[in-house]
């Protein structure tokens, strides 16, 4: 029984978790890189292929992006989440298999002008289909069997719509563990979404730490504040543009500017226009309207019993097709654009920042955390000018914060999350936080709740029947690019060793077949290799 340590050790995206208990191979989230990459991920211990599980936090692409990649090189066992995250992730995935088949069409134009080789996507619209194939979704507070001796349970901790922290309790050689993912631990008193729930018992926690060394601050008046950066911006002439988060984000920004406009906070431009512009937003904002009864706070679900949809008002504009998102720049009616991605690092927030960067009377509003060296990131430190599709654009908009807006917990709502177990865990492994963040909070632990924590770098394992380390991991930062060192197999090769691998495995699988059907078998695989062996 172990568990080792590869994405979101001493970083905050990228989160990847294995577990090794019971005879069954399982990840804890399997997310994407986003923002620079810094430290070398140790690659789990074996091919994709030969994993039975995935369980999922929640369907951020930081928590889910790489199951498609992992399908492509030969998953196809199954991914375990809640019934909201699996409805999410059909258009997210969906969403980042277009973005990358895009960006690698892009790059391939430049390299044919160039003579450069051409690239190959990360995966494909097709291995994102088949993956959503793959999901099953579950209820909040259900016990499932997934295995004889393996029992999860999902439990809402409100970071997202249908998100959750992971209970899971193995038995192997007599002996119980029952560990606790937390998953990204939601902020208190936001809106729309239920408050955090608690788990009382563990015995090992992997625990999240993006705010663990700070702090929200008393809860501000979103309203308040939003009312006067709306009205200052319209009443100058300028748009209000709002890089959002797709999911969760957008929908927030709905349900105050709803109470705004129902109270008519701002004066002096009648109705104005609400342009949501992103098609995975909308899309995402159905699937809100769908789990008001599993996911929505008492405060939602009263609107909704008047009649009224938190989430809609006069003046909403959907955007959905590529001239529609142009027309808007075309518009000179001031207005409010929420548009993604939330980090500015792609999809057509980009053009909006390219159209209104150099207003004077625009304003851009970050509501949501920024990585260290993202666009978003690089506006709100002072960046005098941006490169925004190959053109240089000065920045003379104002740069605003929305200060608090966070769908994360800050280092008090991790203590109060931490402190609801019973007993002191016999571990915690503090992991998605920035670099020192993760090992301040996991001395936090330790000298405020005398309780055993550490930060484990990727490649990390331990064993928890034992309650010791196997292997420590490696902080290894990424290396500069060396043409005289041999390359990894990539693109459409590395699909192929994947096949391979993945054949091997059904190899394996079939080990004690009748000897007619094994004869077949292997009858098909030596006239497959007949036919490409040169």
């Amino acid at each position: 029984m172990k568990l080792m340590f590869s994405g979101a050790a001493h970083e905050v995206t990228g989160s990847c978790h294995y577990l090794e208990a019971a005879g069954v191979r399982m990840l804890i989230d399997c997310g994407m890189e986003q923002g620079v990459d810094y430290y070398v991920n140790k690659e789990i211990p074996v091919p994709p292929s030969e994993l039975d599980y995935i369980l999922l936090t929640h369907a951020h692409i930081d928590h889910s992006g790489m199951i498609p990649y992992f399908f492509a090189r030969g998953f196809r066992g199954h991914v375990l989440c809640t019934e909201a995250t699996k409805e999410l992730c059909d258009i997210m995935l969906r969403d980042s298999a277009h973005i990358q088949e895009f960006e690698a069409e892009w790059k391939n134009r430049k390299a044919k002008r160039a003579g450069k080789p051409e690239v190959e996507p990360l995966y494909t619209m097709q291995d994102a289909l088949g993956a959503i194939e793959l999901f099953e979704g579950y209820p909040y507070k259900e016990q499932i069997q997934i295995a004889e001796n393996i029992e999860i349970r999902f439990t809402d901790v409100g970071h997202l719509l249908g998100s959750s922290s992971i209970e899971i309790w193995v038995t192997e050689d007599e002996v119980t563990r029952k560990l606790v993912f937390s998953g990204d631990i939601g902020n208190e008193n936001q809106p729309i979404l239920k408050d955090p729930e608690y788990t009382k018992e563990a015995d090992y926690v992997v625990m999240e730490s993006t705010y663990g060394d700070r702090l929200h601050g008393e809860h501000p008046e979103y309203v308040e504040e939003l009312v006067r950066i709306i009205q200052s911006t319209l009443d100058r002439g300028g748009n209000l543009v709002i890089p959002s988060f797709a999911v969760g984000r957008t929908q927030q920004l709905l349900y105050y500017i709803r109470q705004i406009k129902e109270e008519k906070r701002v004066t002096g431009h009648g109705c104005f226009p609400v342009y949501v512009d992103s098609p995975l937003a909308i899309e995402a904002t159905n699937i809100f309207n769908k789990n008001v009864v599993s996911c929505f706070d008492e405060e939602a679900m009263e609107l909704i019993m008047q009649g009224i949809n938190p989430l809609s008002f006069d003046g909403l504009k959907l955007s959905v097709t590529s001239e529609e998102s142009k027309r808007i720049n075309f518009d000179d009616e001031p207005k409010v654009i929420i548009s993604a991605s939330g980090m500015c690092e792609a999809g057509r927030i980009r053009h909006h920042l390219k159209h209104n960067l150099w207003r004077e009377e625009s304003v851009i509003l970050f509501i949501g955390y920024q990585a260290v060296n993202t666009l978003g990131r690089s506006l709100l430190e002072g960046a005098k000018e941006v490169k925004l599709f190959g053109d240089t654009i000065q920045v003379k908009a104002e740069i605003r914060r929305l200060e608090g807006m966070s769908g994360h917990a800050d280092r008090n709502g991790l203590d109060k999350w931490i402190g609801a177990f019973e007993e002191k865990p016999k571990q915690v492994f503090v992991v998605h936080g920035e670099d020192a963040v993760c090992d301040l909070y996991a001395d936090h632990l330790k000298e405020k709740y005398g309780i055993c924590a550490s930060a484990p770098f990727s490649g990390a394992e331990f064993d928890l029947i034992r309650n010791e380390w196997i292997r420590a991991g490696e902080k290894i930062p990424i290396p500069k690019k060396d043409s005289s060192k041999k390359k990894q197999p990539s693109g459409v090769y590395a699909r192929l060793l994947a096949a391979g691998q993945r054949l091997l495995t059904v190899i394996k699988h079939n080990e004690g077949g009748a000897n007619k059907d094994l004869a077949k078998f292997a009858d098909q695989i030596n006239s497959l290799c007949d036919k490409w062996d040169r």
